[in-house]
């Protein structure tokens, strides 16, 4: 199957399975959001709530990983490829912003 890719136009197709993976880790982030939630209006310990929190901000961190290394794996590698040398601005702008 053929992969099509609009990187350039702010929007990209992306496989079954890095749709599937993407969305599954996003769904665990979801759940333990709520969970966190829940535990506020239980009003469970505060120590036991920020351990949560943590766990979404590496699970956060994990998912940006992946979309990066995607990113960089597709749409950098194609438009460079083909000539696009500004999308390494975009990347070092787009890493600039995650490294605050």
């Amino acid at each position: 199957m053929e992969e099509k890719r609009e990187c350039q136009h702010k929007t990209k197709e992306r496989s079954d399975k890095e749709f599937k993976d993407l969305i599954h880790r996003l769904n665990r982030i979801e759940g333990q959001v709520r969970g966190i939630k829940r535990m506020v209006e239980d009003d469970a310990y505060c120590t036991d709530i920020l351990i949560q929190v943590s766990a979404v901000n590496s699970a956060l961190n994990s998912f940006n990983k992946v979309l990066l290394a995607n990113h960089i794996r597709t749409c950098v590698a194609d438009d460079i490829r083909a000539g696009h040398e500004e999308t390494i601005d975009e990347l070092v702008a787009t890493l600039q912003k995650l490294m605050k």
